[in-house]
């Protein structure tokens, strides 16, 4: 799956011949939301807050991050279905409540024809990390393997929500270690890494960003990463694929807006939100939370979308899962 992360190469040349940004006199708005469906202090938020920061003004004179934590991400989609398709509202989410949630979630309220996408924003591993309630002699996944299986009471994960791609992976995992972890969803990544320092929880799947601070720091082992090759800001800590689980993975996370906003809108928003995302300030600011930034066109987003949502689909079977397991 890394050769859908290479698709960009078109897109980002796009960016010098962008068509000229939003302006609120010409679209008839003043005040512009970044939708997200998780709360304030994860991976998606710390982003949202960025760009809107450098949204204002050529996009619209305030720019404002509205989090609807709920259903691990669905929330936000379906706040964004029912917004104004006027322009002034786009999500910020990642691809699981788009790419996977469709084939674990039956009763969604809200389908891919009910979003249209924007821009791509950035690309993450997800990683494995064990908190205070896994002893310090466990350094790898084989030992935590092991721990797992001597005190099944305590084997524990915890992901920022049911269905999204960190909790398939940790299925998956669960698969490779032969024992019975039991998965603790989340409304984000913030109260999830909370009970993982505070020792409620064995381990946490989630975003590197959540968990690099706490890295350095000494208070959580990051384990292993979901990617095709080590993490470069974590580039001691070896791949799933290196320790035997057959996954190589990243999230990406993107923007839309909702389906009836006119296509010319959507091209001016794209052509905002593409040089910044491309400014060194941004990039920067992604890396101290382990992302990658980049944009796209809505038109590359749009094949990237539907690529992953065949690949999830096989995936998904693989796994097991469904809402109601």
């Amino acid at each position: 799956m890394q050769t859908r992360r290479r698709f960009l190469s078109a897109a980002a040349a796009g960016i010098a011949g962008a068509a000229l940004p939003f302006t609120t006199r010409a679209q008839g708005f003043e005040n512009a939301r970044i939708i997200v469906g998780f709360p304030p202090g994860g991976t998606t938020d710390v982003m949202a807050r960025k760009v809107a920061e450098k949204l204002r003004g050529p996009f619209a004179r305030a720019v404002i991050v509205d989090n609807r934590p709920g259903a691990g991400g669905q929330l936000g989609v379906n706040v964004l279905k029912d917004s104004p398709a006027d322009g002034s509202v786009m999500l910020l989410t990642p691809s699981s409540m788009l790419t996977i949630y469709p084939f674990t979630y039956p009763k969604l309220q809200y389908k891919l024809e009910d979003v249209q996408p924007v821009s791509l924003a950035m690309y993450t591993d997800h990683v494995f990390s064990v908190g205070p309630a896994v002893p310090e002699s466990v350094k790898n996944l084989k030992d935590f393997f092991a721990w797992s299986r001597a005190n099944p009471d305590k084997a524990s994960y915890g992901s920022p929500g049911a269905g999204s791609m960190p909790h398939l992976i940790g299925v998956l995992v669960a698969k490779a270690s032969g024992s019975e972890l039991r998965h603790v969803a989340y409304r984000g990544s913030t109260p999830g890494i909370q009970d993982l320092l505070g020792g409620q929880i064995a381990a946490f799947f989630g975003p590197t960003g959540d968990v690099l601070t706490h890295s350095k720091a000494g208070k959580v082992r990051v384990l292993g990463s979901s990617g095709g090759k080590r993490n470069v800001f974590l580039p001691d800590v070896p791949t799933l694929r290196e320790q035997g689980v057959q996954v190589a993975l990243q999230e990406w996370y993107a923007f839309f807006m909702p389906a009836k906003v006119p296509a010319d809108v959507v091209e001016r928003a794209s052509a905002a939100l593409r040089p910044v995302l491309a400014e060194r300030e941004v990039l920067e600011f992604g890396r101290t939370f382990g992302l990658s930034a980049q944009g796209s066109g809505p038109r590359d987003l749009g094949e990237l979308l539907k690529r992953d949502s065949v690949e999830w689909g096989g995936l998904v079977k693989q796994t097991g899962f469904t809402a109601e397991s």
